[in-house]
């Protein structure tokens, strides 16, 4: 047939037009023909209904959507996309647009070869958050996160966020140096606060979150402060009158992206992967990509195999608008549709704004070199403000007397920066934060972590208690019998007990825990059941969630089988909450290299560089116990090597209550830091290991066990961790009453007075020697060797591990067994000679 069908003809534009759409100004993406589409064109020829759809569907907004498998949210597109834009104020977008534009204008004159990461060629940025925040704040929304990197973020600080352009100048001005000497961050990395004046006259409050250079590392870190600001309204909000806005509607995360980054960094992919996972979603974010078509010097086709940078998000059900960021009206447009999609149906969607950049990766970057062609078309374009001003037919009078008075306006405020002698804060921390400090460590800030032996049993009754007609597993059925003899007294208390029994004592006494990790819900070794499964139905008890009445909230989530994004998220969660207890379990220790740029750039520098706490808990199984090389170290010394300033502490627990009170100390005390938890493996069920409940019922955590068997020693053995069980075994097993094992389970902050007072029990000649399962080269060693001849007066420590290794552990067990009695039996023979056991 010649006549193509017209019912056909619309599909075939919404299926396929958005890969022909007018998107890119400088006509680098150049529109692709679908053999569909071009069929479709042919057949319909210069019909109304043809020249209608292509107009809609070809011109400044591409929409890729007609692959989700929702009738529902197809059509929700299709109306907004066919049916009458919304009315553009294009006097108030003028101004937008100019402010946008004059502002990175002004600084380029004023502050001359200085690094800012201009927003220029893709200023239509800000009308399309403009249009996002719009659309937000109608349906109740009283706070958006937003996370970017560098490319545009001092703008959208000046005219999103709200911080006035003098404290920004301020910024540039470099005032009182000698303050930040080794801390701080640079400019366009800081965090910011503010609050937003929408069209209809309501504010809302914008959180711009400190990020680090890693550019997409942010992602999850706004997730999960996101998800926390969402927890903490919905709790506020409970016995609210009924029609309170949602809890998600009133908390809006918006993430800016690269598109190199976006398309090239893992992190980012994670992100979106964790959007609707139970525990982690958030009710949908708006994502938007700067989209300059290149990356710091590289062309697209080095960048990503597929046409579009936000063909990451087609993983995802959700929709991508792909928008010509010189036209400002679509990218309002946009904007505006994303955010009612994202109310709609509570899932992410996708905003890809394309622009250019109009000078190189950096203002002191010269393009020129790798993109000569590029660059002469760029210089001929005008200024976006200047483009739309003629689109709309506005005046040269009107406006040059804009450009005038916005210019005269940042001369104002470059005055009043000048004029600061101190650097003006860019953002105020929510009130939650007022009862916790960080800084250096104090021991005025210890507090009491014993809980009655009644209240163990209590907790302990109902923890072990299913609801009626509850099919239990056998095995989990006898496990929760012996731990609720461990209450009793009636066996010792191992780690899953004292965990739990810790959980529990804290949701008792209002403090909610969160706690999340790949299989953390049962528990890598099987050690921990926090979640019962019903053998007949399959359903679901909780049993920390039923502690006493009107209790906190007690979470556990199996993460995806991922690490930076599951620990950013968790480490942005504690940003927002910090009165909850809120824990990462990596599967196994070193696990948490895949996460090393979120333990690098927040976790550890956090409070260095932007005065940020956290109280985040990172749990990393470590012990050598012949499973091979990569699973046997939680590289124990890349935290030692990253701990200054007081900045974390790294714990190693040898026995279930040392772990109970430590949790309990994490949540009670008021300094807030992270906690670097070696936990074990072998040694969970261990009777070595286990503690009496009267341990749970009195003390606390000791930073230094010393040796109760041993008094007036010839030789000290110092360890930390499952070593020190081993040796005081076989100590014990030769009948050896001159040499002490004295444990470190806190290694920092190093705890000099406790070690001291635990030596001063020993002989004051005794030889002294750091004994360690990890190779010379790595574990404490290195770390504490100086610390433990400072206590010592410059006195030698001998040294006893396992030789220097490029691997942490041998991959056979029988040779690791080898390797462990020969380190045991050398450590406990005489003398101690300062070399490395082979």
């Amino acid at each position: 047939m010649d006549e193509f069908a017209p019912s056909a003809l619309p599909d075939v534009f919404r299926r396929w037009g958005y890969l022909a759409a007018d998107l890119d100004p400088l006509g680098r993406l150049a529109p692709l023909r679908h053999p569909d589409l071009d069929e479709a064109l042919r057949r319909a020829g210069t019909s109304k209904e043809s020249a209608r759809l292509q107009s809609i569907y070809c011109g400044s907004i591409g929409a890729d959507f007609m692959r989700l498998p929702y009738p529902e949210r197809c059509r929700f597109i299709i109306e907004r996309m066919e049916g009458a834009p919304p009315p553009v104020d294009g006097r108030r977008l003028l101004r937008r647009l100019a402010e946008a534009d004059l502002f990175e204008r002004f600084l380029h004159a004023r502050f001359v070869g200085t690094k800012r990461y201009s927003l220029e060629g893709a200023a239509s940025l800000i009308p399309l958050l403009d249009a996002v925040l719009d659309a937000a704040a109608e349906r109740g929304a009283e706070i958006v996160l937003v996370g970017m990197s560098h490319r545009g973020r001092l703008n959208v600080m000046a005219h999103v966020v709200g911080v006035p352009p003098s404290h920004l100048f301020a910024g540039f001005e470099d005032l009182e140096p000698r303050s930040v000497m080794g801390r701080g961050d640079v400019r366009y990395h800081l965090g910011a606060t503010g609050t937003h004046r929408c069209v209809s006259g309501r504010d809302v409050r914008v959180h711009l979150v400190s990020n680090a250079s890693h550019l997409e590392a942010v992602d999850p870190v706004v997730i999960g402060r996101a998800r926390a600001r969402q927890e903490r309204v919905a709790t506020e909000a409970t016995g609210a009158v009924t029609g309170a806005p949602d809890a998600r509607a009133r908390v809006l995360p918006v993430l800016l992206h690269g598109d190199a980054a976006l398309a090239g960094q893992g992190i980012a992919a994670e992100t979106l992967n964790m959007s609707e996972i139970p525990g982690f979603t958030v009710g949908g974010t708006v994502h938007v990509v700067i989209n300059n078509l290149i990356g710091f010097t590289t062309e697209p086709r080095s960048l990503h195999s597929t046409r579009f940078a936000a063909d990451v998000a087609r993983r995802l059900d959700v929709p991508i608008l792909h928008v010509n960021g010189f036209d400002p009206e679509a990218a309002a447009r946009a904007g505006r549709m994303a955010l009612e999609y994202r109310a709609a149906f509570g899932t992410d969607i996708v905003v890809d704004l394309i622009g250019f950049r109009r000078y190189g990766h950096s203002e002191v970057d010269d393009p020129t070199t790798s993109q000569p062609i590029l660059y002469r078309k760029i210089d001929k374009l005008p200024m976006s403000w200047q483009a739309y001003a003629q689109r709309i037919g506005a005046a040269q009078k009107e406006t040059e007397a804009l450009e005038r008075e916005i210019n005269d306006r940042l001369q104002v405020e470059l005055e009043k920066g000048r004029a600061m002698t101190k650097p003006p804060p860019l953002r105020t921390l929510p009130e939650y934060w007022d009862g916790y400090r960080g800084g250096p460590y104090d021991p005025a800030l210890e507090v009491d972590t014993s809980v009655p032996q009644e209240t163990l049993e209590r907790i302990a009754r109902g923890i072990t208690t299913v609801p009626p007609g509850f099919h239990l597993h056998p095995k989990v059925g006898r496990g929760l019998e012996q731990r609720l003899e461990m209450a009793l007294g009636r066996r010792p208390v191992d780690f899953g007990m004292a965990e739990a029994l810790a959980f529990g004592s804290l949701v008792l006494e209002g403090t909610p825990v969160r706690l999340s990790g790949q299989d953390s819900r049962r528990g890598t070794f099987n050690q921990r059941h926090a979640v019962l499964i019903d053998t007949e139905t399959g359903g679901e008890h909780f049993p920390l969630a039923h502690v006493g009445e009107g209790q906190p909230r007690f979470a556990i989530y199996d993460s995806p089988l991922s690490e930076a994004a599951p620990l950013g998220f968790e480490y942005g969660f504690s940003r927002d909450y910090p009165e909850a207890l809120v824990l990462w379990e990596a599967q196994f220790g070193d696990f948490a290299n895949n996460a090393q740029v979120i333990i690098d750039q927040f976790l550890v520098a956090g409070e260095d560089k932007w005065n940020l706490l956290s109280g985040l808990v990172l749990l990393l199984p470590h012990g050598y116990e012949g499973q091979g090389a990569e699973h046997s170290s939680a590289r124990l010394e890349r935290y030692l090597d990253l701990a200054a300033e007081d900045n974390i502490q790294v714990c190693q627990p040898s026995t279930a209550a040392q772990y109970f009170h430590l949790l309990r100390r994490q949540a009670k005390r008021a300094w807030r830091k992270p906690l670097v938890t070696l936990t074990p493996k072998g040694m969970l069920r261990s009777p070595l290991a286990a503690s009496p409940v009267a341990e749970l019922a009195a003390g606390r955590f000791r930073s230094v066990l010393q040796d109760g068997a041993i008094r007036d020693a010839s030789r000290v053995l110092l360890c930390s961790g499952k070593i020190a069980h081993e040796l005081r075994a076989e100590r014990d097993k030769r009948g050896d009453a001159r040499t002490a094992v004295i444990r470190l389970e806190q290694l920092y902050p190093f705890p000099k007075r406790e070690l001291e007072e635990a030596l001063q029990a020993q002989a004051s000649d005794a030889e002294i020697a750091w004994v360690q399962e990890e190779p010379r080269n790595m574990g404490a060693l290195d770390y504490v060797k100086p610390h433990l001849q400072g206590v010592l007066g410059g006195r030698d420590v001998a040294t006893v591990t396992r030789a220097e290794s490029a691997s942490p552990a041998t991959g056979s067990a029988r040779a690791h067994a080898l390797e462990q009695q020969a380190l045991i039996q050398f450590a406990l023979s005489r003398p101690v000679v300062a070399r490395p056991a082979e």
